[in-house]
C-alpha cells in the first residue's frame, strides 16, 4: 500500500481541483481601457474647469475655484478606486474541488496532515457561551480522522462562564460525535440540527434523547450566564472545582489575570459513547495585565499558535470565528484538495479561504449582510492573481505560512514552536511539562523581544489582522487559494442592527488605514516585495477603504448646495459632456449589477448593498477616518466586540426589511443631514424647473441643470429609510428625537454656510 500511495503522490497529473475563467473576463478586459479613456475625458473637463473657468454670460454664475477644485478631488478619488478594481477584474477563476480524488486516489486517511482549530470568544454576554459551543461541536464533528484534531477556544474574556460551557460541551460531544458519524448528520450545529426538524426515522428514540441532553446542556449554560457566576453545586467533581479556584482571587479581571489552560478533552485517553477516539478540546485564557499590550484578536490567535505547537502542532491551522459554525463535515477534505495539490506549489501555498456565509438574512439583505463583493466577487478576483486575501475566518492556514517567506524561514525562538516539530507523539497533553509550557508561551510578556507579530504569527499594528497578515504573506512570495463550495462551508450571524453593521466597519475603517499609511503601504513595501503590480493594486483598494468617504461625502452636499443657489457644477443636457458622465455612471453601476447578480444576487440585494455603500462613506468610512487620525495624534482607541445577542423586536423589524436605528448615535446624523439636504434641493429645484418651463417654455427647459436634479434625485431615493424612521414611524427603531433634532440643526447649518461662501 505505501508503494502504491507513493507512486500516486509522484504523479503529476493527480490534480485535485479544476479552475475555469469567470464568465465576465472577457467583457472586463474590452470595457476596461474604454471605461480609461471615459474617465480621463471627464477629468480633463473638469481640471479645465478649473484653470479656465467658463463665461459669465449665461443664466447662472460659475462655479467657484474651491467648489471645482472639490469636485476634481473627489472625481479624482473616484477614477483611482475604479482603477484598483481593474486588477480584480482582469483574471477572475473559479475552482471546484475533486473530493472523490482525494479520497480514492491520491490521500489515504492515515496521510492527512493533523488539524488544529482556532475559535476566538472575548465576551460571554455579546457572544453567549452556548453559541460558541455550538460552534465548537460542528467542527469537533468534522470528518476528519480524529486522533489528528485538535480544538483550541481562545477566550479573551477571561470568563468561568465559558469554560463552564465547554466543561458542559465535553460531556456533550461524547454521544454528539458518534451520533453524527453513524447517521451521516450533515449539520452538525445540534442547534441548527434540533431545530430544523431534521430527523432519522429509525433512531428517532435516540434523537430524543440526544436532543434532551443538548436542552439540559443549554439551560445549565444560560442559568450560569444569567446568574453571571459558576456555583460549586453545578460542578460534577473535585477536579472541576478546582479549575474554578482561580477565580476566586479579587485580582482576577477580564483584563488583569494569569493564563488559564484546560485540556477538556485529550485524544489519547478519552473515548466517546461508542469507545472511539475523540478530538482534543482545549480551553485558553491568555495571560493579561493592565500594564501589558494585548493586540486584540491578533495577539490571542498567536497564543493559541503557541500553546497548539506544545501539544499537537498541527501543519495545517484553521481560524473560525465562535459565531461561524460549520456547514459541511467535509469542510477539511475540500481544503486538502488544495493543500495537496501537486499542480499547486504546495512549498508555497499559504492558505485556503472560505467565504464568510450568514443564515437568517431577509429577504432583501436590507444591510448588505452577504457582503457579496468582499467575500466573492473580489475574492475570485484575487485568486486569479496571488490568491485571495484572508477574511479573519474560515481559513485553513499551512502552518508554515507563519513563519517566514517559503525561501527563508525565520527560526523560532525555542525549538518546540518549530513548525514541522512532531508534538506530544507518545506523552499526554496533560502533563506538567507540557501545561507549564503551555502556560509559559500564553503569558502577556512572552512575546517581548521576539519576532511575534512582525515576522511571525498573525502581525500586529492593525486592527484588522486579517487583512494584514494576508496581505504581508503575499508579499513574502506565499499564495492562497478561494474555495467557495455549492453548499456554504461556514454559516454565521450578520448583524440586525444598523449601529452594530456600522460599528463593526467602523472598525474596519480605521484598520485599513493603520496599514495603508504605514512603512507596509502597498505603493513602496507591495510594490517592492513579491506579491505584484495588480495584487498591490488590488490591495490598495482595501487599505484605502476609508477614503470613500471623500467623494460620497462631496457628492452628497455640494451638487445640492449648488442647486439650492442655482449654480450649475455639471454640463447642461444640451451638452456633448453630460453623456459622457451618463455613460461612466451607467457603465459603472451596470458591470456591479451584472457581476453581483451572476454570483447569485438577486436586483434587489444588490441595491440594499449600493445603499449601504453609500450610507458607509457617510457614516463608518467618515468616522473610521477620524478615529485613525486621533490614534495617530496619540489618543486611545477601543476595540468593540460586535454584539451576537438577538433582541426579539429587532429580528422581527428585521425580517420585515425595516431599519433598526432605536437608539442615538454621531454616526446616524451625517446620512440624516444629507438626506434633508437632499430632499429640500430636489423639491426646490423641481419647483424652479416647472416654474421656469411654464413661463419661459423651451428656452428654460435648456438650462435645467439634469445632473444636479439627478444627483439629487439619486440621494433621495436611496434615503427613504431615514425619512421613514424620521417621519413616519413610531415603533422603538425609529429614528431617536435626539438624532433627528441635531440632524434639522446641522442641516440648516450647512445649507446656511453653503449658501454663503458660494455667494
Amino acid at each position: 500500500m505505501e508503494e502504491r500511495t507513493a507512486g500516486r503522490r509522484r504523479t503529476p497529473a493527480a490534480t485535485l481541483h479544476t479552475v475555469r475563467p469567470w464568465p465576465t473576463t472577457t467583457f472586463n478586459r474590452i470595457f476596461a481601457p474604454i471605461n480609461l479613456l471615459a474617465v480621463l475625458a471627464l477629468l480633463y473637463h473638469r481640471a479645465t474647469q478649473l484653470f479656465l473657468p467658463p463665461p459669465t454670460a449665461t443664466s447662472s454664475p460659475p462655479p467657484s475655484f474651491a467648489i471645482t477644485l472639490a469636485l476634481l478631488v473627489a472625481d479624482l478619488v473616484l477614477a483611482f478606486m475604479w482603477a484598483t478594481h481593474q486588477a480584480l477584474r482582469m483574471n477572475p477563476i473559479r475552482r471546484r474541488e475533486k473530493l472523490d480524488k482525494l479520497q480514492n486516489d491520491v490521500v489515504m486517511g492515515s496521510e492527512l496532515p493533523g488539524l488544529d482549530v482556532f475559535i476566538c470568544t472575548a465576551d460571554p454576554y455579546k457572544e453567549p457561551p452556548i453559541r460558541v459551543v455550538n460552534t465548537a461541536l460542528s467542527v469537533m464533528a468534522y470528518d476528519y480522522p480524529r486522533d489528528k484534531l485538535s480544538v483550541y477556544l481562545s477566550d479573551d474574556g477571561g470568563s468561568a462562564l465559558t469554560l463552564f460551557a465547554f466543561m458542559e460541551a465535553a460531556k456533550f460531544a461524547r454521544r454528539w460525535l458518534p451520533f453524527c458519524d453513524r447517521n451521516k448528520v450533515v449539520e452538525r450545529n445540534p442547534a441548527v440540527f434540533f431545530g430544523s426538524g431534521s430527523r432519522c426515522s429509525d433512531v428517532a428514540g435516540e434523537v430524543e434523547e440526544i436532543q434532551n441532553m443538548y436542552e439540559s446542556m443549554k439551560v445549565k449554560v444560560e442559568r450560569v450566564l444569567e446568574s453571571g457566576k459558576v456555583d460549586e453545586q453545578c460542578l460534577d467533581s473535585p477536579q472541576d472545582r478546582e479549575a474554578f479556584d482561580q477565580w476566586k482571587s479579587h485580582d482576577f479581571t477580564k483584563q488583569h489575570h494569569p493564563a488559564v489552560i484546560q485540556v477538556l478533552v485529550e485524544s489519547k485517553a478519552d473515548k466517546d459513547g461508542d469507545g472511539r477516539t475523540m478530538p482534543n478540546l482545549i480551553y485558553v485564557s491568555r495571560e493579561k495585565s493592565n500594564t501589558s499590550t494585548h493586540h486584540f484578536k491578533a495577539g490571542a490567535l498567536n497564543v493559541l499558535l503557541r500553546v497548539s505547537a506544545t501539544m499537537s502542532n498541527g501543519p495545517i491551522v484553521l481560524a473560525v470565528d465562535c459565531d461561524m459554525y460549520s456547514n459541511d463535515p467535509k469542510t477539511p477534505l475540500r481544503a486538502m484538495c488544495y493543500f495537496c495539490d501537486p499542480n499547486l506549489g504546495p512549498e508555497n501555498s499559504a492558505y485556503v479561504q472560505f467565504p464568510q456565509k450568514y443564515h437568517g438574512i431577509n429577504k432583501n439583505d436590507i444591510y448588505a449582510g452577504e457582503f457579496q463583493r468582499l467575500f466573492q466577487i473580489q475574492a475570485m478576483g484575487f485568486d486569479g492573481l496571488r490568491g485571495p486575501n484572508h477574511v479573519g475566518t474560515g481559513c485553513f492556514f499551512r502552518r508554515r505560512a507563519f513563519f517566514g517567506p517559503p525561501s527563508s524561514p525565520v527560526t523560532p525562538e525555542i525549538p518546540e514552536l518549530q513548525p514541522d516539530r512532531v508534538a506530544n507523539k507518545n506523552g499526554s497533553i496533560r502533563s506538567g511539562s507540557v501545561s507549564e509550557l503551555a502556560h509559559k508561551l500564553a503569558g502577556c510578556n512572552y512575546e517581548s523581544q521576539t519576532h511575534w507579530g512582525s515576522k511571525i504569527g498573525y502581525r500586529y499594528g492593525s486592527l484588522v489582522e486579517d487583512l494584514f497578515t494576508g496581505y504581508t504573506l503575499h508579499c513574502e512570495g506565499w499564495r492562497s487559494v478561494f474555495c467557495c463550495p455549492e453548499r456554504p462551508a461556514f454559516l454565521g450571524d450578520a448583524p440586525i442592527s444598523l449601529l452594530d453593521l456600522l460599528t463593526q466597519q467602523k472598525r474596519w475603517a480605521t484598520g485599513v488605514l493603520e496599514i495603508g499609511f504605514s512603512r507596509f503601504t502597498t505603493f513602496t513595501y507591495g510594490l517592492k516585495s513579491s506579491a505584484g503590480l495588480l495584487t498591490c493594486l488590488a490591495y490598495s483598494q482595501y487599505v484605502l477603504w476609508s477614503i470613500w468617504s471623500v467623494p460620497l461625502t462631496i457628492y452628497s452636499f455640494l451638487p445640492q448646495i449648488a442647486l439650492l443657489n442655482g449654480i450649475h457644477l455639471f454640463p447642461k443636457a444640451t451638452e456633448a459632456w453630460f453623456w459622457l458622465y451618463i455613460f461612466v455612471f451607467v457603465g459603472a453601476y451596470g458591470q456591479d449589477a451584472l457581476e453581483f447578480v451572476l454570483v447569485g444576487g438577486t436586483v434587489q440585494r444588490w441595491w440594499s448593498d449600493q445603499r449601504i455603500w453609500l450610507l458607509r462613506g457617510l457614516s463608518s468610512h467618515l468616522f473610521g477616518t477620524v478615529e485613525y487620525f486621533l490614534k495617530f495624534l496619540g489618543m486611545a482607541a477601543g476595540f468593540n466586540v460586535t454584539s451576537k445577542v438577538v433582541d426579539e423586536e429587532q429580528s422581527k423589524r428585521y425580517d420585515q426589511g425595516i431599519f433598526e436605528f432605536g437608539v442615538h448615535s454621531p454616526m446616524f446624523v451625517p446620512p440624516t443631514v444629507a438626506a434633508l439636504i437632499n430632499l429640500l434641493a430636489l423639491v426646490q429645484g423641481l419647483v424652479v424647473v416647472l416654474v421656469g418651463i411654464c413661463s419661459g417654455g423651451a428656452d428654460v427647459a435648456a438650462e435645467v441643470p439634469v445632473v444636479e436634479l439627478l444627483v439629487a434625485g439619486f440621494g433621495v431615493v436611496n434615503s427613504w429609510p431615514i425619512y421613514e424612521a424620521v417621519a413616519l414611524r413610531s415603533d422603538d427603531g425609529r429614528m431617536p428625537l435626539k438624532t433627528t433634532v441635531w440632524s434639522v440643526a446641522l442641516a440648516l447649518l450647512v445649507y446656511g454656510t453653503g449658501s454663503l461662501l458660494l455667494r
